[in-house]
């Protein structure tokens, strides 16, 4: 009989064996790996049988010097025990492999529409037969190129890419994780179309995408039911392209911990088209921006930061909710005007504070709101001298206190864009509590580290202002262990957030100090290579995870263990 054994004392079941006949246990089905690249069983991505997988299988594709010109659909019916992964092995200096949509071909055997759209696509295929791709996690790919004038190889023979175009372009996807990517010059870096629900981008890359003389491309551009990005980077867009950072028209949108430079506005927060059931789902009234690094450079298109509310000119489907938008450090470098936000009608409300307004120019060239809308205010800082509006304000904006002013934040280093604040400055213990809707699932936890990474934000009594804590950031991962099998074993955590990559020890000691090399590596959880841990009564496995944090120093988790024992037929209990 086999159990999973916890330092505290509390046993967790992890495989029964019925050692006379009256049963058996129900094990995961096992996945299969496919290896890709240079020396391993397939040499091109399109030699995977992508029409033939299944929940748990992993992609790998290694880096190699050249791109893969290659296309795909992802059409996997994952699930939260078992998800679908496409993973990046990457290269001896950590380079990304390169999935390059110039020139690519797609495998005879798939069949889908919208080829056009994409350099991958997830979701909705005729081959395999799927409308909702579930429970998928793509990492570690630099995938770039999908956009005219460029052209690919499909099931219609040779094909031009639509202008918007997409590196990854999610059709239909459940539960989809795209992490630690790049997405670039393709006409949007992210596509998410209105089907897909709980789409996660996190820790990635997105530049230089665009289309020439368009509004309409962007970097990122999302309409689903629960969408989140989280400590991405996103970069200016191609030159001469006039698109947003982010555009986004989801219902349960957060937008936390990001760096968004440049863009015609770095977030353009719009209502849903066509979609009765995003603009009619609760959490479509409710949006969370917090936590953010927001850059507006000089001559970077709109002098607006944020639009809130609609774009459609369909009035009734504008957001008309709260935006709350809190402890973000807005830096503008623009010699002329900045506008905080606009929200396009005075049914939007937006409820900021704790951020950091830093405008390079003199403060009376800040204006907090375009004109409509309504603006609760309080506990921010701001050089002396902003306006209301530059224009004429036709909204309202209530002054509810705690703001302070000033010549300068005190950041670290201004010219190096370090902008976490140094001891002297007042934005220290500045802060108010966060509105009761944040809480508890928007609390503030994190905060950026550049680039792409994060850190756990420190925790005192009393918030500072803007995307940075002063204090040191600890955070410790908790891990479960459960059996696979009748020799495996399975550790499981949270690898939402955080941490990089997770260094797995083993010892036979109960309580023993990580030394030496470790026993494996992985970037996101579950873990459950170890197939000889069980079965040996002599031998028994202990566990535990250092989780490296990203411009941090690495935490180690608490520790598990599997315990062996025989029950011999016809002995006493």
């Amino acid at each position: 009989m086999k159990f999973a054994y916890l330092k505290n004392g509390i046993f967790l079941l992890a495989l029964l064996l019925l050692l006379f006949g009256a049963g058996t246990a129900t094990a995961l089905t096992p996945a299969t790996i496919y290896e890709v690249g240079p020396g391993k069983p397939y040499t091109n991505i399109g030699d995977v049988p992508w029409e033939n997988l299944h929940a748990g299988d992993e992609v790998r594709i290694y880096w190699r010097e050249q791109p893969y010109h290659e296309k795909w659909v992802i059409g996997v019916a994952g699930s939260a025990q078992q998800p679908f992964v496409v993973r990046g092995i990457l290269g001896p200096q950590g380079q990304r492999p390169v999935i390059d949509g110039r020139d690519a071909t797609t495998r005879a055997q798939l069949n889908f529409w919208n080829e056009e759209r994409g350099v991958l696509k997830i979701g909705a295929s005729n081959t395999p037969n799927i409308d909702a791709a579930t429970w998928i996690v793509v990492e570690n790919l630099d995938i770039r190129s999908g956009r005219p004038p460029y052209q690919f190889t499909g099931r219609h023979g040779l094909s031009n890419y639509n202008n918007n175009a997409a590196a990854i372009y999610i059709e239909n996807g459940q539960n989809v994780i795209i992490k630690n990517c790049i997405l670039r010059d393709s006409g949007n870096g992210l596509f998410v179309s209105q089907a897909s629900r709980n789409i996660t981008l996190d820790g990635n890359w997105l530049y230089d995408n665009g289309i020439e003389g368009s509004y309409y491309e962007h970097n990122a551009y999302s309409e689903a039911i629960g969408m989140v990005y989280q400590f991405n980077h996103f970069g200016p867009l191609r030159a001469s392209c006039d698109g947003n950072n982010l555009k986004d028209r989801s219902a349960g949108l957060v937008v936390r911990y990001n760096w968004i430079e440049g863009g015609n506005r770095q977030l353009d927060l719009v209502d849903a088209e066509d979609s009765a059931t995003i603009v009619n789902d609760p959490s479509y009234r409710q949006t969370f921006v917090y936590g953010n690094i927001l850059i507006e450079p000089e001559g970077a298109g709109n002098s607006q930061i944020l639009h809130y509310g609609g774009d459609s000119g369909v009035l009734s489907d504008y957001r008309k909710g709260v935006l709350y938008f809190y402890n973000n450090t807005i830096i503008s470098t623009r010699s002329g005007n900045t506008t905080l936000m606009r929200l396009s009608t005075n049914d939007e409300t937006a409820d900021v504070r704790n951020n950091i307004i830093y405008v390079t120019a003199p403060g009376t060239r800040l204006a907090l709101m375009n004109a409509d809308g309504v603006m609760n205010f309080s506990h921010n800082w701001t050089k002396p001298g902003w306006r209301d509006s530059h224009s004429t304000l036709t909204g309202v904006i209530h002054n509810n206190g705690g703001n302070i002013t000033g010549a300068s934040p005190a950041f670290v280093d201004e010219s190096a864009q370090d902008y976490h604040l140094n001891g002297t400055s007042a934005c220290i213990n500045a802060g108010a509590a966060l509105p009761a809707a944040a809480l508890p699932a928007n609390d503030l936890q994190s905060q950026y580290v550049k680039h792409q990474g994060q850190e756990a934000r420190p925790q005192d009594a009393v918030l500072d202002m803007g995307a940075f804590e002063v204090g040191a950031s600890t955070y410790l991962p908790w891990i479960t262990i459960v059996g696979t099998d009748s020799l495996g074993v399975r550790l499981l955590w949270d690898s939402d957030l955080w941490y990089t990559r997770y260094q797995i020890w083993r010892s036979t000691q109960p309580y023993f100090t990580p030394t030496g090399s470790w026993y494996d590596e992985v970037s996101i959880a579950p873990w459950e290579f170890d197939d000889n841990a069980l079965g040996n009564i002599d031998v028994n496995y202990f566990y535990l995870l250092r989780g490296e944090l990203s411009g941090g120093e690495p935490t180690t988790s608490n520790r598990v263990g599997e315990f062996d024992f025989a029950l011999t037929p016809g002995a006493s209990p």
